[in-house]
């Protein structure tokens, strides 16, 4: 049986079971009865504890149950007789289940027809079994939740808790994928720095990441120093595009919420919220063919070394992009602040500038804040107009008109093709990623000081 129609018999059995409860439980209303809970709640219980228990066994088995077929597949007699090459013996095997699933009809392997059939028959044998569990959880939970209802039941506090359980397990999700993410950055990094000495990565100046593949081939031995590449991702999404993006930005928030008549503002800021749904490609297109030749031009005229590529036709274009995000956190932050502040400051003689000055912006700033670190979280992970605007080259320079290139770049160019996931030159791509995932926090761990700083001292 397929663990998808198991999963759709359960759902409607629980639906029926939850049904009749709640049948039940409202004649025993108006039988006089007084009840604890509504009968809707009695129907709830039933069905989360018929159903949720069942369908995260399928879930399980549905992720154990390809594992088994392909040992059953294996231990088979066609099965034993495929080649040890993994890659031929993984393409017989993916043809065989193509087949037996019925998304095609013959293979190129001859041994994929021979297999089809015990796939076909592993995969349903495994399937019945994956049923039968489900359903005897599904008959177990069933058997219990009706066992409790009744006009006595405190049902509702039963469906809370599994509420509650659902939003810490929610919560626990994206915990653990964070946890996940950085043990598998941290696992590769450290295989990265029994290559290449930490120091030299953290500390060095030079960025060169081609080496021999082979110890008898010739070839670089590779530099991997990693300040040029955090200092053009400092100097492109930090500086450039911050100088661009935070006072538009905020002007753009203080002009639409203090001075721009309801009808203005209504046309505006959706306009200007587009911007943030504009393709980056778009943006590196429009910085590789418009502002990059612009600034080139520029420098020439005034007698200033300029590359095609430089790190600030990247920043210009990166500043417009991020404008919506320091403008929209901003609007809303400026939104907040209590009329009362506003009204209290003109009333006390204070003009519109001052009261914007004195009273809004500190008020609003937690908010500011939060979107500027937004802005500047963006701004780091932008990687199509550095590749198309700033170029490759990795370049120590404070020049704004130099070729520089960031650290997200450079991971796509480490990743990018048939790679040996065993050489540092691939590896040198976690570690590079690990250590701009350590900027991010201290970036965000700085904001939420901020931000707790002046809430406590606005609220």
């Amino acid at each position: 049986m397929s663990l998808f129609v198991a999963a759709m018999i359960i759902l409607v059995l629980a639906a029926a079971a939850a049904f009749t409860t709640r049948t039940r439980v409202s004649g025993l209303r108006r039988g006089g009865e007084r009840l604890h809970s509504l009968p809707g709640y009695h129907g709830i219980y039933v069905f989360l504890w018929s159903a949720v228990p069942a369908l995260l066994l399928l879930a399980i088995w549905a992720i154990v149950q390809g594992g088994l077929v392909e040992q059953a597949v294996l231990a088979s007699p066609a099965g034993q007789a495929l080649p040890d090459f993994d890659l031929q013996r993984d393409a017989i095997l993916s043809e065989a289940r193509a087949i037996a699933g019925g998304y095609q009809s013959s293979g190129f392997y001859p041994q994929s027809e021979a297999l089809a059939p015990v796939h076909a028959a592993a995969r349903a044998h495994y399937g019945w079994m994956g049923a039968g569990v489900a359903f005897t959880a599904f008959l177990v939970g069933l058997l219990f939740a009706m066992r409790r209802t009744g006009a006595a039941f405190r049902a509702r506090t039963g469906v809370e808790r599994w509420m509650m359980v659902v939003l810490v397990g929610a919560s626990m999700i994206a915990i653990f994928t964070t946890l996940g993410i950085v043990l598998s950055l941290m696992f590769e990094t450290l295989l990265f720095f029994q290559k290449v000495n930490p120091v030299e990565f953290l500390f060095g100046t030079q960025w060169s990441p081609q080496t021999a593949i082979r110890a008898d081939q010739a070839g670089s031995s590779g530099a991997f120093g990693s300040v040029p590449l955090f200092w053009g991702t400092i100097f492109i999404g930090a500086i450039i595009a911050m100088i661009v993006a935070i006072p538009l930005g905020l002007m753009s928030a203080i002009f639409l919420t203090q001075y721009a008549h309801a009808r203005v503002r209504a046309w505006l800021k959706p306009i200007l919220e587009i911007l943030a749904g504009v393709p980056t490609v778009v943006y590196g297109y429009f910085a590789a063919l418009t502002v990059a030749p612009a600034i080139r031009d520029l420098g020439v005229t005034l007698g200033i070394p300029a590359s095609s590529e430089s790190a600030l036709a990247a920043g210009l274009v990166m500043g417009i992009m991020i404008i919506p995000f320091v403008s929209s956190m901003a609007d809303d932050s400026i939104a907040a602040v209590p009329q009362a502040m506003n009204d209290g400051s003109l009333a006390l003689g204070a003009t519109r500038s001052e009261t914007i000055k004195k009273v809004i912006f500190p008020a609003a700033l937690p908010g500011i804040v939060g979107g500027i670190l937004l802005a500047v979280s963006r701004a780091i992970g932008e990687t199509m107009i550095v590749v198309m605007a700033a170029g490759l080259a990795a370049n120590l320079t404070a020049n704004p008109f130099a070729s520089v290139t960031t650290v997200t770049v450079q991971i796509v160019q480490l990743l990018t093709g048939d790679q040996e996931f065993d050489s540092a030159k691939t590896l040198a791509a976690f570690a590079l990623g690990l250590v701009l995932f350590f900027i991010t926090l201290l970036l965000n761990l700085y904001a939420l000081r901020v931000v707790r700083k002046y809430r406590e001292a606005y609220e």
